[in-house]
């Protein structure tokens, strides 16, 4: 077993949800999270506001809000399956690389493969693995790893089982994972047998709930099984310990703030 201390995370997309009706910035966030009950954050290009060209100044923040940064999430608009776009997104991916060099033991995830084009699925997917493979080069020059996030959103390149095992199967043993539960359960996967077969890229995981339509529900609301997910990934050789809470319910887009922390009280029901 891994035994990699567990520690409890938030994702910032439950505030980046509300699009423009989101008038805060990220010291906003910074303390929303930390008044929740959570060691750490991850938190998305999106959102990273002013800090984008400030490390030093974003980690002082975090030290003092007593919190870790557990990843740097960005997409990109051309889904990573754009051929004449893979410059640009290597250079994105060099950008943050070297942000998150600053912070010891972050990570780099970078979002779902995505058809935004027109050509054969095929090719997306040898496109798509040319970009996270090259990007987790650039990221092992810094000592930074470098992980993919599948999901399950519109026109993502990686929703079912098969999906996975596709892309999987044209990366570099040391591409990493982030699974996220949420959007297995949407893609039709039974999560157990998902994160078994590919146990070994697991790095973190994203922990969030649906009902048995698909639909996002508060943690501990749908038919994930919370305490199951976690025995599974400390199973993973690589786990790094972070369980990263995502909440994309409708409850999340009305209060981000107390939903992250109903989420945070749940696991703590839960035993975790």
């Amino acid at each position: 077993m891994n035994n990699a201390e567990l520690k409890i995370g938030c994702q910032t997309f439950t505030w980046e949800m509300l699009g423009k009706g989101w008038r805060g910035g990220p010291d906003d966030l910074v303390r929303a999270i930390a008044d929740g009950g959570y060691a750490g954050l991850e938190i998305t290009d999106t959102m990273i506001g002013y800090y984008a060209l400030r490390p030093a100044d974003f980690a002082r923040t975090l030290a003092v809000a007593g919190l870790t940064l557990v990843s740097f999430a960005f997409g990109s608009g051309s889904g990573f399956t754009v051929a004449e776009k893979i410059a640009s997104d290597l250079e994105a991916a060099r950008r943050w690389v070297d942000f998150v060099a600053h912070f010891p033991g972050a990570m780099v995830s970078m979002g779902s493969a995505t058809v935004v084009s027109d050509g054969r699925r095929d090719e997306k997917f040898a496109i798509a693995a040319e970009c996270y493979n090259r990007a987790t080069e650039i990221g092992r020059s810094a000592s930074v790893a470098v992980a993919v996030h599948p999901s399950s959103h519109h026109n993502t390149l990686l929703f079912t089982r098969n999906d996975y095992d596709r892309l999987f199967a044209l990366l570099d043993p040391r591409v990493g994972w982030v699974p996220d539960t949420g959007h297995i359960l949407r893609g039709g996967q039974q999560v157990d047998d998902t994160l078994s077969t590919h146990r070994d890229r697991i790095r973190y995981v994203h922990l969030k709930d649906v009902d048995a339509g698909g639909i996002w529900v508060m943690l501990g609301e749908g038919v994930c099984n919370v305490p199951a997910v976690i025995s599974a990934v400390r199973e993973a050789p690589l786990f790094t310990g972070w369980i990263v809470v995502e909440e994309e319910s409708d409850h999340a887009g009305t209060d981000p703030a107390a939903a992250v922390r109903k989420n945070r009280e749940t696991l703590r029901r839960l035993g975790f």
